[in-house]
């Protein structure tokens, strides 16, 4: 855990030799060198002791700041007699769901680094990486065991350090096979690569178990089945029904709690464990606003998901996106073929409020004239996201 003043506290057990004050030890796995200030046992209260020895639990410091280098399941040596192999048994958390976080206010970036480094040394299944969103700045694309997780830890980080955070659509690890052979995974839909270079897509699947009443059951099995679920047992207890299902968690990790939630009146209890990995006809969906690709908004769908999930995007980019002084036309589009579009209209000045009658050539001679002009601005005119748009789209409705 991390303490103000003696910086990161590590709690350790000792398995061969002695660890006390003045010592150089290193972290195995991840090479970081201190010299140790104290050594402690815990009575439960910290009480310093000349050494810990074989067998014996304790804690110690070592003016450890920078968080990243201590882990939960490391390994210590000593930095002159190291020993030749860590101690077998940890293994790190594989995280399931991806979701980008982003403070609100650009210059509260180093402040979300150090509160994530944080709580990262009370969590180890919690995972982060930097990186940039052209729409969103600087963030942390971070990774979760599921969604109650996702939404425990943006709580902890609202609540504890005091953030205002953005938080894209959760995502989910597709694993691809190339047309070489070699296997990848893909945690951002924004780095795939070319879809000839693409053999095959898989995608995480899970065996989740929902109980209801039976009243609901109906449209419980109709959220299922729009959802790609495959139903593998249905059982009944009394009044209430056991439903088992096979659904791509790629569906669930987008609002299906909340719309289960809502048909059932909140009385269904849903329970989910991974599957494992199938392959799937799954397709990058782009999102284009005046012709030029938006990669915020770009995400992995099912080919027959993808024209109802493009049309909902468009349709909510119109209403947020404000209108410029020349057409903006906004498009979803999958390997550049056009699945959904809506049109943002250009604001119009009235060109012929100057003319009292004559003929009517005047008038369109006007007309044409602006229809030149705004052909004109639409190829040199950039389209300006604003951030609340994005906070709209990309939010994860709670």
């Amino acid at each position: 855990w991390y303490d103000a003043y003696l910086g990161v506290v590590v709690l350790v057990r000792i398995v061969d030799g002695q660890m006390k004050k003045g010592q150089t030890i290193r972290m195995m796995g991840t090479g970081a060198k201190y010299q140790v200030d104290r050594v402690a046992a815990l009575t439960p209260k910290l009480v310093v002791i000349p050494e810990l020895g074989p067998g014996e639990i304790g804690v110690f410091t070592a003016s450890i700041k920078e968080v990243a280098d201590t882990r939960v399941g490391d390994t210590i040596t000593e930095d002159k007699r190291p020993t030749d192999k860590m101690l077998p048994g940890f293994k790190p958390a594989q995280p399931v769901v991806f979701c980008g976080l982003f403070p609100v206010d650009a210059a509260d970036f180093e402040d979300l680094r150090a509160a994530i480094g944080k709580l990262r040394l009370n969590d180890a299944s919690f995972s982060y990486e930097m990186e940039t969103s052209a729409a969103l700045g600087f963030g942390f694309r971070c990774g979760f065991l599921g969604l109650l997780h996702l939404e425990i830890i943006q709580e902890r980080l609202a609540r504890e350090f005091d953030l205002d955070l953005i938080a894209t659509a959760p995502s989910v690890v597709y694993r691809m096979t190339l047309t070489d052979g070699s296997e990848t995974e893909l945690h951002n839909p924004a780095d795939m690569p070319d879809v000839v270079k693409i053999a095959t897509i898989e995608e995480p699947w899970i065996k989740a178990t929902i109980m209801t009443p039976d009243d609901y059951l109906g449209a419980i099995l109709q959220l299922c089945q729009e959802r790609r679920g495959i139903q593998t047992d249905l059982a009944y207890v009394g009044s209430r029904a056991m439903v088992t299902y096979e659904l791509p968690l790629n569906e669930v990790v987008f609002d299906f709690y909340d719309r289960l939630k809502s048909i059932s009146k909140g009385y269904a209890s849903f329970d989910y464990q991974l599957a494992g990995y199938r392959e799937g006809d799954l397709v990058k969906m782009q999102i284009l606003v005046n012709e030029e690709p938006v990669d915020a908004l770009s995400m992995l769908v099912h080919r027959a998901q993808a024209e109802k999930r493009g049309r909902v995007m468009c349709e909510k980019l119109k209403d947020l996106i404000p209108r410029h002084m020349f057409r903006i036309p906004i498009q979803a589009a999958i390997a550049g073929k056009v699945i959904a579009r809506e049109t943002i209209s250009a604001m119009r000045k009235d060109v012929t409020a100057k003319c009292y009658g004559g003929d009517v050539t005047r008038k369109r001679k006007l007309l044409e004239k602006q229809k030149e002009g705004k052909k004109k601005m639409r190829q040199f005119g950039r389209v300006e996201i604003p951030q609340e748009a994005f906070i709209q789209v990309l939010k994860v409705d709670g």
